[in-house]
């Protein structure tokens, strides 16, 4: 599937013209590599990197949607992966 349509079947991207768009830029990361094409295939497994407007996810697919159904239903195919805190512990010395 193509990765701008993933982006809008699973609610990441509120019209597929934005999620092309957000492609486009150069933002998306796909398993670890500049995504600039919105032709560029997602399947199951591919890892995406996604900058949200204050922070950045990460999400693993876990399934290709058939549609773009409501939210619930586009959140069972993708996972958010957790990234472990950059900064440093409050307790600790400078």
């Amino acid at each position: 599937m193509r990765i701008d349509k993933f982006l809008w079947f699973t609610r990441f991207a509120g019209s597929r013209g934005l999620a092309q768009d957000w492609v486009s830029a150069g933002h998306i990361r796909l398993n670890g590599r500049r995504i600039e094409r919105c032709s560029a295939g997602v399947k199951m497994g591919d890892v995406l990197v996604l900058p949200m407007r204050s922070r950045v996810t990460v999400i693993e697919i876990l399934a290709i949607p058939a549609r773009r159904g409501p939210a619930t239903e586009a959140q069972t195919c993708y996972r958010v992966l957790e990234i472990p805190d950059q900064s440093p512990p409050a307790h600790a010395p400078a």
